[in-house]
């Protein structure tokens, strides 16, 4: 056990290798208190709570990585997505990314989206199906499968409401509604941010 922690090694464990402060402690066989008070000691500023707990789920750091648009084809898609998820987007959810829409032509693009400028994998995307009793759940799951090219096991227990409880919204689709979903704050976060700078960028 170390009587002295130096900044370096601190720094190295807690800043480079992101351990916590209970996995410090235990590596250098000492007690949270003194890995706490060296931390305060070198100044060095904790996470937060929300950050320790992203870091739990992204031990390998951010499972995405934003590209900028580059050409102008580039440019058209990136333009329709931030447009989608502007109009189309559930923003009240700080930590999931969220887009539902009886269109699939509309969600191909969004996924399209998230592929090509933050290399989300689609086989990481989830999804949730909102469908009303009057529907063939498996033969609207299958229809969601074929579209997106998505598999069974990604789409979530569907949410079966019954027919007539919201008006004349099951005319919208023979196949129910189908919700996106990537769980990941930076990412949320990123694309409101995105939307604010292109909202307040003035035309030239």
């Amino acid at each position: 056990m170390l009587p002295f922690l130096t900044r370096e090694i601190l720094e190295n464990l807690y800043k480079k290798e992101n351990k916590s402060v209970p996995e410090i402690a235990k590596k250098l066989n000492c007690s949270e208190h003194k890995i706490n008070y060296w931390l305060g000691k070198h100044n060095i500023i904790k996470r937060t709570i929300s950050e320790a707990i992203y870091l739990k789920y992204n031990p390998d750091g951010d499972p995405f990585k934003f590209t900028p648009p580059k050409t102008s084809q580039d440019y058209q898609l990136f333009g329709l997505g931030i447009g989608l998820y502007w109009g189309e987007g559930n923003k009240a959810n700080k930590n999931v990314v969220k887009i539902s829409n009886s269109d699939p032509e509309l969600l191909k693009v969004f996924i399209k989206f998230l592929i090509r400028f933050f290399s989300i994998k689609k086989e990481d995307m989830r999804f949730h199906l909102h469908v009303f009793t009057d529907i063939d759940l498996e033969k609207a799951k299958r229809f969601w499968m074929g579209e997106l090219g998505i598999k069974r096991e990604q789409i979530y227990k569907p949410t079966i409401t019954q027919t007539g409880k919201l008006g004349t919204y099951r005319n919208k689709s023979q196949f129910g509604v189908l919700s996106l979903y990537y769980a990941n704050t930076k990412l949320r976060n990123l694309i409101v941010q995105l939307i604010s700078i292109n909202i307040d960028r003035k035309p030239l």
